[in-house]
C-alpha cells in the first residue's frame, strides 16, 4: 500500500486569476472541475501521472487565515533562461520577495496573491524534472519527515542529512519532494499544501488508517463533509488524502 503525490493545492481569493498566472508561469494549460476550482496541468496530461505534480487552485473566503510551509522551486536550464523566466514572471504579476535569503544564486518571488516561490539557477539534478524542480516543505527534522513521507508514498529517498532530505517518484520522473530544515515560525505567506491519492483499487480509509499508524493525525480546517480526508504529518503540516483513485 502506498499513496501518490498528485498535486499541490493552493488557496486563493481568485482561483481563475491565480490559476492563469501559474499556467502561464509553468507553460501548462488550465481546466476546471467546478466553480471556485482551477486545475493547472501540462497540456495533454492524463491525471494522475508521476511525470508532473499538478497545481489545484481553490477559492476560499479568507485565504489570509491559511499559512502552510510548502513552496515551489522552479527549474531553469541556463543563466539566460533564469533571467528570462524571472522577467516573464514579473510581467505576469510576480514581485520580488525578501525572506532573509541574502546573497543567493536563486531568485525569490511572490505570486500575485503573495505566495513565495523560488526560481532556481541551473542545477544538473533538476535537468529533467519539468518546470517544477521541487516541492519544498520547511520542517524542523528532515530525517524524520523523510521517514514519514517515504513510508506514506511510493517515492524513493535520494538524499538525507540533518538539514535536507530529497525524495522522488520511484519511476524517476517529475519534481522532487524536499524537506528543508527551517526551525522557528515562518514569517512569509504560502497557501500551498499537498494532496495525495490512493492507487486504483486501494481503499482510502485503509490508507488513512495506515498514515495514522505512521504518525499522522486528524486535522480540521473547516472542510465539513467532503470526500477527502484532511490529516497532519508529524510536524503538523496539513495534507489531504483524496477519495478518487
Amino acid at each position: 500500500m502506498a499513496l501518490r503525490l498528485v498535486q499541490v493545492n493552493v488557496k486563493a481569493r481568485d482561483d481563475a486569476a491565480l490559476g492563469r498566472f501559474w499556467a502561464d508561469a509553468l507553460g501548462w494549460g488550465i481546466s476546471s472541475e467546478g466553480p471556485g476550482v482551477t486545475n493547472v496541468e501540462p497540456v495533454g496530461f492524463v491525471w494522475p501521472d508521476p511525470a508532473a505534480v499538478c497545481v489545484d487552485v481553490v477559492s476560499v473566503p479568507d485565504p489570509e487565515t491559511v499559512k502552510y510551509r510548502v513552496h515551489l522551486d522552479l527549474a531553469t536550464t541556463s543563466a539566460a533562461h533564469q533571467a528570462e523566466l524571472v522577467a516573464r514572471l514579473t510581467e505576469l504579476g510576480a514581485t520580488p520577495a525578501d525572506v532573509g535569503q541574502g546573497e543567493v544564486p536563486w531568485t525569490v518571488l511572490a505570486d500575485p496573491e503573495g505566495n513565495v516561490f523560488c526560481v532556481l539557477e541551473p542545477r544538473e539534478i533538476y535537468r529533467d524534472t519539468g518546470p517544477i524542480a521541487a516541492v519544498v516543505v520547511d520542517c524542523a527534522d528532515p530525517r524524520a519527515m523523510a521517514r514519514f513521507w517515504g513510508e506514506a508514498t511510493d517515492w524513493t529517498l535520494h538524499e538525507v542529512t540533518d538539514d535536507h532530505a530529497r525524495l522522488r517518484s520511484a519511476k524517476g520522473v517529475g519534481p522532487y519532494l524536499e524537506f528543508l530544515r527551517a526551525p522557528g515560525v515562518r514569517t512569509w505567506w504560502n497557501r500551498f499544501h499537498l494532496d495525495l491519492a490512493p492507487y486504483p483499487g486501494d481503499d482510502q480509509a485503509a490508507e488513512v488508517a495506515r498514515l495514522r499508524a505512521l504518525g499522522a493525525t486528524g486535522a480540521d480546517v473547516g472542510q465539513g463533509d467532503v470526500p477527502w480526508t484532511v490529516l497532519a504529518d508529524p510536524e503538523g503540516n496539513e495534507f489531504c488524502v483524496l477519495g478518487r483513485g
